[in-house]
């Protein structure tokens, strides 16, 4: 009898006619101003479900939490892979995003028959890789890596707030709200700025 871990892919609806080991992966921080971009990849376990999943932008940071904390414990692997600052200006937001994908896949420690990513750009894998637009609220294993990620970051920005207070990293997460945007104009940029993006690349002009 088949392992109820092997998932028919076909039946998302999606091109994929195997069976296998499948991961999900979705990223975090495309958005801000401010600290690396996260992907994270998760291959759950069928026999081990994580009740609640979904999307991490639904979720309350309460209940993204303990998400976190049950997909570590029960999923048959994870990784949470970055793409740093520094990356971001070199190859630009996207390539950065695919980069740290790629990270997560090959930090798994199981390989995946096929990998699902959210959206609809895919990495470079060693593996089949398929797009699924707005896959964290049709795929479980991407709706887990996207509360991986999601936690992980904002983690992230508690540290930057703690390195950096004037910038309130700890309210915004690095998005150009609009005290994000003053306080950039009050204090300049940090070296944790993103200075490809236009509000921060406009400061250290004038700086």
């Amino acid at each position: 009898m088949r392992s109820r871990r092997f998932l028919k892919i076909e039946q998302l609806g999606l091109p994929w006619r195997g069976q296998g080991l499948m991961a999900g992966v979705d990223e975090a921080g495309r958005g801000p101003l401010a600290g690396p971009v996260v992907a994270a990849a998760v291959m759950l376990d069928e026999l081990r479900p994580v009740r609640g999943l979904a999307d991490s932008k639904t979720l309350t940071p309460r209940r993204r939490e303990h998400l976190y904390d049950e997909i570590r414990a029960k999923a048959l692997c994870c990784h949470v892979a970055e793409a740093s600052v520094a990356e971001i200006d070199q190859l630009n937001i996207l390539q950065a995003t695919l980069l740290a994908m790629r990270r997560a896949v090959e930090g798994l420690r199981l390989r995946p028959h096929v990998v699902l990513v959210d959206g609809n750009r895919t990495p470079v894998l060693q593996v089949p890789v398929l797009a699924v637009v707005k896959g964290d609220a049709k795929v479980q294993a991407i709706a887990a890596a996207s509360i991986l990620a999601k936690v992980h970051r904002d983690r992230l920005c508690l540290d930057l707030h703690d390195r950096f207070p004037q910038y309130g990293f700890a309210a915004h997460k690095g998005y150009p709200t609009t005290e994000h945007l003053q306080a950039l104009r009050q204090h300049g940029a940090c070296p944790e700025h993103r200075s490809s993006f236009g509000p921060v690349r406009a400061v250290r002009k004038t700086a």
